[in-house]
């Protein structure tokens, strides 16, 4: 149980609060994007599905988070993320272990492209991250990152695990693997969630009450004052700019996770070859990720997002032309280097939403965002295996995708606070 005391509360449940977070996006985003990658010629190949026909799945699930996230971030800020994993691990047991019996396109969208996507959105980022947000204010940018490394870490070891099981044991028994594992992961960490510090008469950050007597949580007051309602974030310039920004960025981790495998086995590597890049990616997603949260806290967050958006872009870039040269040293080279970009392209986001609409309502703010993020995202995993079902290839779609990166460094550098955080601020 919580200690209500916070004089005499020697260890911050914050803290055990982002082990959940760590454990909790491990398995949302791997079941989310990272597996997708190594099921995708195994069944294609049963099936004779185009590769668009498989990847609408995916289409489908960016517009149904969007529409769930909605919901799910008021709620949040309501009652906390317990309520919610428990439902969404329970969903996603039942879920993952129907894939195994997938027979048609329609079964696949409805289980992959719905079920499966509800159940990440329930256990995922948006309710972790938020409630990281309302525990933690002056490291929010560290604790972030610490738990976004649990991302990383599914790159790491789900995509080549899931690639030699599918492998060994087929595809149809590694959904059932899947099915196991993600259970006995999601609910501890569920039955551990906590809504607010407030609620067990804590305070942010860990701060003792004399702490706060003595002026030294200043930093959260603000935050809690400069914090906007839905209904105020969304009448503001501000908003906009860090959705399409955002968006812009993020499509990038979408797509390469999605179609590097048949990408490079498209260009003569096997599959273990090609899992292996994602895992290379990875890596160094996971190592920067402290780096990036430490100057997250100390240094202006937009010009460092701007940064880690033109790394995404410029990694891309160089993707493109290691394949096209052949080179399996210089492709692995500009995996690594996309991974660098990947390691701060979630506790920037966070921390920079948090920085302009504050936490109080972040749950709701972000929420509203997230349908038109996704929809913006959507299109893309689609429309990149559309261009290769028509042109045999995926250099000018990727050359694209790339572009929106480095655009997106532009924008960034360009929204500005809203009026009331600025004012707050100053």
């Amino acid at each position: 149980m919580l200690n209500p005391n916070p004089s005499t509360s020697r260890h911050y449940y914050g803290y055990k609060l982002v082990g959940c977070a760590f454990v909790a996006q491990f398995v949302s985003i791997g079941l989310f994007s990272y597996v997708l990658g190594a099921f995708f010629l195994p069944m294609t190949e049963e099936f004779g599905w185009t590769r668009a026909e498989f990847t609408l799945a995916r289409s489908v699930g960016q517009l149904v988070m969007g529409m769930a996230g909605f919901v799910i971030g008021v709620y949040v800020d309501r009652y906390g993320g317990k309520p919610l994993m428990l439902i969404g691990t329970a969903l996603l047991a039942v879920v993952l272990a129907l894939h195994s019996q997938v027979s048609s396109l329609t079964g696949w969208i409805i289980l992959n492209g719905v079920g499966l996507v509800l159940g990440c959105a329930m256990v995922g980022n948006l309710v972790v991250n938020v409630t990281l947000a309302k525990w933690f204010v002056e490291r929010r940018g560290q604790v972030v990152a610490w738990a976004a490394m649990g991302i990383s870490l599914a790159g790491i070891v789900i995509t080549p695990a899931i690639t030699a099981s599918i492998d060994l044991i087929g595809w149809r028994s590694s959904w059932l693997l899947l099915a196991v594992a993600s259970t006995v992961l999601l609910l501890p960490v569920a039955m551990l969630m906590r809504r607010a510090p407030e609620d067990y008469g804590l305070h942010p950050d860990g701060k003792s009450q004399l702490q706060v007597d003595r002026g030294e949580a200043e930093h959260a007051a603000q935050d809690f004052a400069r914090s906007l309602t839905r209904a105020q974030a969304l009448r503001t310039l501000s908003f906009y700019g860090l959705v399409v920004a955002f968006a812009m960025f993020s499509i990038n981790i979408l797509v390469v996770l999605l179609q590097t495998i048949p990408y490079l086995t498209d260009a003569g590597l096997n599959r273990t070859q090609a899992a292996l890049a994602i895992s290379i990616a990875s890596i160094p997603a996971m190592l920067s990720k402290p780096i990036w949260g430490y100057y997250i806290d100390r240094l202006a967050a937009k010009p460092l997002a701007a940064l880690g958006a033109f790394v995404t872009g410029g990694a891309l870039l160089c993707i493109v032309y290691a394949v096209k040269a052949q080179s399996l040293w210089a492709i692995y080279a500009a995996y690594t280097l996309l991974g660098v970009g990947w390691g701060g392209m979630i506790p920037l986001q966070e921390v920079i939403w948090g920085a302009f609409f504050g936490r109080r309502h972040l749950g709701a703010v972000r929420s509203a965002a997230l349908p038109f993020t996704l929809i913006i995202g959507a299109s893309a995993p689609l429309l990149v295996s559309l261009y290769h079902d028509r042109v045999g290839d995926y250099h000018g779609a990727l050359l694209v995708v790339a572009a929106l990166n480095l655009t997106s460094a532009l924008l960034i550098l360009w929204v500005p606070p809203p009026a009331r955080a600025a004012a707050v601020a100053s």
